[in-house]
């Protein structure tokens, strides 16, 4: 099984895209995460630029925000269609609201379910804060009334929601880690989805809480033979990276971070 890893957009929108691939190409990732501007036009030299540095790409749907629910159906097709054409190697969604209805989402659900088989890409669901699937034990209703549906598993933000490391949860969290197609390898904590560096040996009993179920993840996986599993490295900026007190300085590099946990994960699994 080959296992690839993805470098974020998210934090790194101030450099020109040309200048961006070419330091993800240089720095050894195998792709990019990143959402894409509706318009083809607009998306043109991105993909361009991900050719010509030999890059991968994973497609990102994190903008619809409507509240109405009907009108926020339709934003959710036609963002997700407006990926289709891209090539990526999946599309990564953040699907519908914490508090929509268990139908309501399931419906969401299902149009992405739709979309996908109608053109052969896999769009895949991110665990996350004010969506869906909030919460491991919400969504464990939804992995069992949707046996299809697959997920980019980001525990960071479950072990936020619930406060705790999902110890008395371990039938959901294994739902979920049988379920995942792709991972977000950032480390957070019991307070919030982010620590200030996973370096620290202050925080090495929440990075070990992650690698417990990366590792399952990645057992799983080869022993269904995949042929690829990703990894993005999404340690954001600022305000999910924290600032010293009284300044604007973050408490760390935001790229550094990202590509020392690239190179700590292949390190682990690329045998």
């Amino acid at each position: 099984m080959k296992l690839c890893f993805y470098c974020t957009r998210w934090g790194q929108e101030q450099e020109t895209w040309d200048r961006f691939l070419k330091r993800v190409q240089q720095e050894g990732y195998d792709g990019v995460e990143t959402s894409l501007p509706l318009d083809p036009a607009e998306q043109a030299p991105i993909l361009n630029g991900l050719e010509k540095h030999g890059l991968k790409l994973i497609g990102v749907h994190w903008d619809t925000a409507a509240a109405d629910f009907v009108t926020h159906a339709k934003e959710l097709e036609l963002r997700l269609r407006s990926m289709l054409g891209a090539k990526a190697v999946l599309i990564t969604s953040h699907t519908g609201k914490d508090y929509f209805s268990f139908e309501q989402n399931t419906q969401l659900l299902l149009i992405s379910k739709r979309i996908a088989q109608e053109h052969k890409v896999d769009i895949v669901h991110e665990t996350h804060r004010g969506k869906f699937s909030f919460a491991a034990h919400v969504t464990q209703r939804y992995l069992e009334a949707i046996p299809s549906l697959r997920l980019t598993l980001d525990i960071s933000h479950w072990y936020t929601v619930a406060e705790s490391y999902l110890e008395d949860q371990a039938q959901a969290v294994q739902l979920a880690v049988d379920r995942t197609a792709h991972i977000h390898a950032r480390v957070g904590h019991m307070q919030g989805p982010q620590v200030s560096d996973p370096r620290g040996p202050e925080w090495d009993q929440a990075l070990q809480q992650h690698l417990a179920q990366w590792d399952k993840v990645v057992e799983r996986h080869r022993q269904m033979g995949s042929e690829e599993l990703g990894f993005t490295c999404e340690f954001g900026p600022v305000p999910y990276m924290p600032l010293f007190p009284g300044t604007s300085k973050p408490v760390a590099d935001q790229w550094e971070v990202n590509a020392y946990m690239k190179n700590f994960l292949k390190s682990r699994y690329v045998k």
